[in-house]
């Protein structure tokens, strides 16, 4: 990890980030089909213990760190991602149609805070896209998909939107995230009110009750709601039924940053993730879980950047976590680090 971040990280962060992303991520996909790249890779990454193992929602981790939604949009790396140690890998945002998102540049690094801020408009290829390529995929790691609406869709008819990128996915994940929280998407966040949101939400479980197989359905919250908003997801996860919650999407917040205001307003609008997140999110799932009384399982996101970060949303009450801005800046030993720091904790 210190080699990641005193000589790789300081050469990646001098590129465009949505550039370098795809570069790095190529780079993995060619050491994987490498003779024995598979094995090397899990060797330096993976810890093969038992009790580090999650029952949650009715599936079985072998691990509780997670890759969330954001990295890999399309499922383009997940064989390849699934080797790097982590227990769970969530896909997405994806919508029913293909669309390209919000112009470029999209997406920004505010390196003294090291924060994420991106404005990409759920850019993906597609849910059916995305399934095809979950169908063809080798390793038998957990999949989520998250699944948002199309930014062309108004949000009367957002229910169709979800519904189709939960029957082209379903086969193929084995959970589901309904992502209302994005700030990137206009309108968007009005879905997280209570009424349009268990419409959604109840739409979805009855969908799920037809199948042979029923799907885990969560949900992703904002961490920028207020403790009555937050009562009110609580209130709309018992009352649907659904699995669980994420904890939390990106902040539309910026105060406390350590960067210059010059450059925050340059870059503009935008879901912040990262280390200025990491108390707000660990707040968010403390206040669930106690509300809740531990009534449903939390996966807990936001500024995971150590071992220690990553107890800290467990202690809150997160019975899974997910890294994003922290596997950036860290590099991929970051999850072995939160597997051996979780043990040593035991």
């Amino acid at each position: 990890m210190n080699l990641y971040k005193s000589l790789i990280f300081p050469i990646l962060k001098k590129f465009d980030p949505e550039k370098i992303h795809y570069t790095v991520t190529d780079l993995l996909k060619i050491a994987y089909k490498l003779p024995f790249g598979k094995t090397i890779l899990k060797s330096l990454y993976e810890v093969p213990d038992k009790s580090l193992e999650r029952t949650v929602f009715g599936l079985t981790f072998k691990n509780p760190v997670g890759l969330a939604a954001g990295f890999d949009k399309n499922a383009f790396w997940v064989d390849e991602l699934s080797c790097l140690g982590f227990g769970f890998i969530e896909i997405g945002t994806v919508t029913p149609k293909a669309q390209p998102g919000n112009p470029k540049p999209r997406l920004f690094r505010l390196v003294d805070d090291e924060a994420i801020i991106n404005r990409m408009g759920f850019n993906n290829e597609g849910s059916f896209n995305a399934a095809q390529l979950l169908k063809a995929r080798k390793s038998n790691l957990i999949i989520g998909g998250n699944i948002g609406k199309n930014k062309v869709t108004p949000n009367e008819d957002a229910l169709s939107d979800y519904l189709l990128a939960f029957e082209d996915l379903h086969p193929y994940v084995d959970y589901f995230v309904v992502n209302v929280s994005s700030p990137n998407t206009p309108g968007l966040r009005e879905l997280q009110d209570k009424e349009p949101l268990s419409r959604i939400l109840n739409s979805l479980m009855e969908r799920n009750a037809q199948k042979e197989i029923k799907r885990p359905i969560l949900l992703k919250i904002a961490p920028d709601l207020t403790e009555s908003q937050l009562d009110d997801i609580v209130e709309i996860t018992l009352s649907t039924g659904i699995d669980g919650l994420i904890a939390t999407n990106t902040t539309i917040d910026r105060s406390g940053l350590k960067s210059s205001e010059a450059l925050v307003t340059e870059i503009g609008a935008g879901g912040l993730s990262g280390k200025p997140v990491k108390d707000k999110s660990t707040a968010v799932i403390s206040y669930l879980n106690k509300k809740s009384n531990g009534a449903f399982p939390i996966i807990g996101v936001g500024g995971i950047y150590t071992a220690e970060d990553a107890i800290e949303k467990l202690n809150a009450g997160a019975a899974l976590i997910q890294v994003y801005s922290g596997f950036i800046y860290e590099g991929p030993a970051l999850i072995k680090d939160i597997c051996k720091g979780i043990l040593k904790n035991k």
